[in-house]
């Protein structure tokens, strides 16, 4: 039983941290100690809370207070006001835009209402960094049930059972490949955790590995047993530097435990854990090419089979998962297969953790049943499009995935119903677009992203999305025609019938998505060489109406290539062909004179 009569939650996730929730915890434990109630008040640096748009967060418990937006100098009216006199600080708690109610709990605000925690179970209650803290919610109890009562098929039959599938964009059974795996025999197997997180946007793995790194060593152990590995490999990208951080204070206390290494348990069960640094490459995310990066080679794909579940790292049966999905693996050992299976669609079963981002009210993690719609998320639990804009569109599995418009927001959210609505499910990255995005820009943002990421080994992916993004940049600048849209859709199918992996197949599908929803959008930039949102800088023109201009001269002191012209009390005049559109004179005129055409 803990000694402490109250204990204080601090978000330690990145977000948080870049929000000075490391002084604030500082602060906290300052202020206790003058006050003399640091034995009687603990203090606990948690993984991320979810809801990033208020944070830094703190909650206080047992009364399960929800205050947002911390400063590290609001530690101490908390203090003196919640800890000593019992009254919460009102201005601290969340603010309900509709009901403009203040609400002290966290159950009952519409960001969390609908969500169901798996994979993001721990993050917010405990310590990462404390082992203790994940045992005591029933850490390494599945790994224990596992090694004592299962054997090795029967966690595999569990997890098919479950209806598992992949959450890193593929979703491809989880106990299937396990099976594989275990039935491909050699004298030596792996594990690997793909940490290779790279989608514009998407921080759910980070934010696991941040908040709940056992979790995932624990998956990995029982993946371990179950295929006959006896060694894990986590590839991570190296500028996650919290969660490496974290996982490897995780790994320390496992072995410390006796959780990780020889005889686990005094099961006669061993295996290890190491870790993999990735430097940052996009088709790394890709199983093989992951496979070749740790082996030393250049990170590209090869051809499938064999996979890797029969020669993969150093030609050895190798199973590959993501973090989200190996997450959710002890809670179903524990809580059984039908309970995971009665969560979710027919055939998309469970919880699905999404990044929200863009125009949204309400950026963070979230974890949602699969089935639930993309009404409830984007205008429920995101509480909407930021400062009452028209919601456009809404771009799913990052630079694979395809951007769906209001037409699909009845759409429940599982893996097939997304393709067929033209989109994917991917990682979790979800960036909702208003009524000032341009969509043949944003086809144009996902085409550079993926010619830079391409590994280059193929010529459709290495060749075609480049003349793709060539296209789209001429039709942005006012240069395309009507069979550049042609050009843009053949050659899209193009690559996505002939390129070698997943990065390069599923490359076209903003373009595509993109053609199909928003075609007008296309035709104002090739017709009327006009970019309707505004955001074409080459199909803009900026122009000082001359009865509104009172000729202060603001706008032409600031612009930074001296494009305006005029007399001090006169209408002033810009030159479009020196004008270079940084919108500096609009920001800087109090009259309102000047205007984009």
């Amino acid at each position: 039983m803990s000694k402490y009569k109250m204990h204080i939650l601090v978000c330690g996730g990145t977000g948080c941290r870049a929000s000075e929730s490391d002084a604030i915890v500082a602060n906290l434990k300052k202020e206790l100690a003058a006050k003399e109630l640091e034995n009687e008040v603990q203090v606990i640096m948690t993984g991320c809370f979810g809801f990033c748009e208020k944070g830094p967060i703190v909650k206080i418990m047992p009364d399960n207070t929800f205050y947002v937006q911390v400063k590290p100098e609001d530690v101490v009216e908390i203090v003196n006001e919640h800890i000593i006199k019992g009254r919460k600080v009102m201005r601290l708690l969340y603010l309900d835009p509709t009901s403009q109610d203040h609400i002290s709990d966290s159950k009952h605000m519409e960001f969390y209402k609908k969500q169901i925690r798996i994979a993001l179970r721990n993050c917010g209650f405990i310590n990462p960094e404390n082992v203790d803290e994940y045992i005591a919610r029933d850490g390494y109890l599945a790994l224990g049930k596992a090694l004592t009562e299962m054997k090795p098929q029967d966690v595999i039959d569990e997890i098919k059972k479950s209806g598992l599938r992949g959450r890193g964009g593929g979703g491809f059974p989880t106990g299937l490949k396990w099976d594989f795996a275990s039935k491909n025999k050699a004298d030596q197997k792996y594990v690997v955790c793909n940490a290779d997180e790279g989608d514009p946007g998407a921080f759910m793995d980070r934010s696991i590995l941040e908040g709940d790194p056992h979790s995932v060593i624990e998956a990995m152990a029982l993946c371990g047993y179950s295929i006959g590995a006896t060694k894990g490999l986590v590839y991570i990208r190296a500028e996650y530097p919290l969660a490496i951080h974290r996982l490897k204070v995780a790994i320390d206390q496992a072995r410390e435990y006796g959780l990780l290494g020889d005889d686990i348990m005094g099961t006669g069960f061993s295996f290890d854990i190491e870790l993999r640094y990735g430097a940052g490459a996009f088709v790394c995310g890709e199983e093989t090419a992951l496979i070749h990066s740790m082996e030393g080679l250049r990170g590209e794909p090869t051809v499938k089979p064999p996979f890797p579940a029969e020669s993969g790292y150093k030609a050895m049966p190798t199973n590959v998962n993501n973090v989200e999905t190996l997450a959710s693996v002890p809670v179903i050992l524990l809580k059984g297969a039908e309970w995971f299976a009665s969560i979710g669609t027919e055939k998309s079963k469970g919880t699905k953790v999404f990044a929200l981002a863009g125009k949204i009210n309400n950026v963070g993690l979230i974890e949602v049943p699969m089935g639930t719609t993309l009404r409830e998320v984007i205008f429920e639990i995101g509480g909407g499009i930021k400062n009452g804009k028209t919601f456009k569109a809404v771009q799913t599995g990052g630079p694979s995935g395809g951007c769906l418009t209001e037409k699909h927001l009845d759409t429940p959210i599982d893996f097939d119903n997304l393709i067929a609505a033209g989109s994917m499910m991917g990682s979790g990255g979800m960036i909702v677009m208003d009524e000032d995005d341009c969509m043949v820009s944003v086809a144009k943002f996902f085409l550079e992203f993926t010619v830079e990421e391409s590994c280059g080994k193929c010529a459709p992916c290495r060749i075609g999305n480049k003349r793709l993004h060539e296209l789209l940049d001429r039709i942005t600048k006012g240069n395309g025609t009507l069979e550049d849209l042609d050009r843009l859709r053949n050659l899209s199918h193009v690559i996505k019938d002939t390129a070698l992996c997943g990065l390069g197949q599923t490359s076209p599908n903003p373009v595509l998505s993109t053609l199909d929803n928003f075609y007008n959008e296309y035709l104002d930039h090739v017709n009327e060489k006009k970019c309707t949102a505004g955001q074409c800088k080459a199909l803009m023109t900026y122009v000082i109406d001359p009865d509104a201009c009172v000729g202060c001269t603001a706008c032409a002191r600031n612009c930074p290539v001296n494009a305006i012209a005029g007399e001090r009390k006169q209408p002033h005049v810009i030159n479009p062909a020196i004008c270079i559109k940084c919108g500096a004179c609009i920001e800087k005129c109090k009259f309102n004179a000047i205007s984009i055409k």
